[in-house]
Formats: structure tokens, C-alpha cells, sequence
């Protein structure tokens, strides 16, 4: 896969999520698994939900979702959020994925997606998102 030169750049703001891609999250050739990024994905949108559901949440969906660059060992990987969208129970988070490279001070979009969840509770049940 080729690398895309874009003019884009990471977002403002702090991640939602930061770790460094390990040997063990990859294949024989160095390339992070795909699933790795997907859960790394979802546990910074599911932080962000919870934080704006004060509580539980649940992944329901997972509306788009496009890998742009590999990710390799050694990369540190920062995942962004933003509310997209709140309904009486849901969220929806755009999620993006940029990789700083361990070898330069790159840094790439990698992927992003749009996860939706439901606020739960005690019993797993739906319940109101809160107002803001």
C-alpha cells in the first residue's frame, strides 16, 4: 500500500487514547493487525461516550470505517473522538486514528470510522443519555 501525502493534520486537542504499537499486535512482515486498530478504536470512543453518557455504554454499530496507512511496530498511535451525534439513548463518535512513525516525525492519518453506543444500565437495559 502507498503512503498518501496529505495536507491534513491531527486534530488540536488531546487524544482520547495514545499507546505505541507492539510486536505482538503485528503480522510476520511488521504491518499492525487491522483488529488491533479497530479495538484501540473502540476503547477511546467508548470512553468518550461513557463520559458524555455518565455511565455504561454499549457498542451498537459501526457505521464507516476506512484504513488509509499501515501501521507498523515501533508507531505511536493516537485515536481522537468527537460527538457526532446524541439521540435519546445513543451516541455517535467520529473516531480518527493518526500514527507518528518511530523512525521520524511523521505523522499520518491511519484510519477513521463512526462507532455508535447505547447508554446502559445496572441491567444492561437502554436508559436516557443525560442532558448535557
Amino acid at each position: 500500500m502507498a503512503e498518501r501525502k496529505s495536507d491534513e493534520s491531527p486534530p488540536k486537542r488531546e487524544p482520547t487514547l495514545r499507546t505505541i504499537a507492539m510486536p505482538s499486535d503485528a503480522n510476520i512482515r511488521g504491518d499492525i493487525f487491522g483488529g488491533w486498530i479497530l479495538a484501540q478504536m473502540d476503547l477511546a470512543g467508548g470512553s468518550a461516550a461513557m463520559r458524555r453518557a455518565r455511565g455504561r455504554v454499549a457498542t451498537v454499530g459501526i457505521a464507516s470505517m476506512s484504513f488509509h496507512q499501515p501501521v507498523f511496530v515501533g508507531d505511536e498511535v493516537s485515536t481522537y473522538t468527537e460527538v457526532e451525534k446524541v439521540g435519546r439513548s445513543s451516541i455517535t463518535i467520529k473516531i480518527e486514528v493518526w500514527a507518528r512513525r518511530f523512525a521520524a516525525e511523521e505523522t499520518v492519518k491511519v484510519t477513521e470510522g463512526v462507532f455508535t453506543y447505547v447508554a446502559i444500565d445496572a441491567d444492561r437495559k437502554p436508559r436516557p443519555v443525560p442532558p448535557i
